[in-house]
């Protein structure tokens, strides 16, 4: 009877040491399902934060950023307007207007106008663009930007066809006759009328039958292409 209490108490001991064992094995072997979950996910961020570093060399790569200046070509008097209707020529006059010239290359070397768009089109008279607020879809807010200062009057030119000039506020907010710091027409038609008022900086050489056709599409009550007419960039070009 003795003998099978022994045999019995034996079983039991086996029993529980393997239990034990097995317990122990776990842990040191391998890691509970949860232990696995955060792993993987830290795996995970760890990848997709090196992706994210890796996909955001380019923009702060200054080769990348000299790569994108040397493509609006050697800094001249000429530049071109590459529109989402054809590519219009523009010649500077910085004799007749030395401070606009200067400022509008500024901002074409800068590409301050790319994605701008022509906001105001008046058939036989001018197409003006030049506002940054045009690259949105909200044109409650077109005509009334700009890179925050003006630009003061070199008003000498006459208005012909195909003139550019500097846009600006009307007399009573603005009596020196201050050109706005970007936006800009180019007259399609008669404009006579404007002569001595505003600063003409350039003429248009090339496109001029872009400008016109510019000019007839169709717009809403404020003058707005109904589609937007989109100034893709803007670069100098040889003459």
């Amino acid at each position: 009877m003795l003998k099978k209490h022994y045999f019995y108490f034996f079983l039991i001991t086996v029993f529980l040491f393997g239990l034990y064992f097995i317990s122990c094995g776990d842990k040191k072997t391998g890691t509970t399902d949860t232990e696995k979950k955060d792993n993987t996910t830290q795996q995970t961020n760890t990848t997709n934060n090196t992706q994210k570093m890796d996909t955001t060399k380019p923009k702060t790569d200054t080769s990348a950023v000299t790569q994108k200046d040397t493509s609006r070509g050697k800094e001249s008097n000429i530049v071109i307007l590459e529109t989402s209707m054809g590519d219009i020529t523009i010649e500077m006059y910085p004799k007749d207007a030395p401070k606009h010239v200067t400022n509008f290359k500024k901002l074409v070397k800068e590409g301050y106008y790319d994605g701008t768009s022509f906001h105001r089109v008046i058939p036989g008279f001018m197409i003006q663009g030049g506002d940054p607020n045009s690259k949105d879809n909200d044109k409650s807010n077109d005509g009334v930007g700009g890179p925050g200062y003006t630009i003061p009057a070199e008003i000498k030119l006459k208005h012909e066809l195909g003139s550019v000039a500097g846009a600006r506020m009307g007399d009573a907010v603005n009596p020196k006759k201050e050109s706005s710091g970007s936006q800009f027409y180019i007259v399609t038609g008669e404009a006579s009328h404007l002569d001595g008022e505003y600063t003409i900086f350039g003429k248009v050489t090339g496109g001029m039958d872009i400008a016109l056709k510019i000019e007839k599409v169709k717009r809403d009550a404020r003058d707005n292409p109904t589609e937007k007419i989109t100034i893709k960039r803007a670069y100098f070009g040889k003459k």
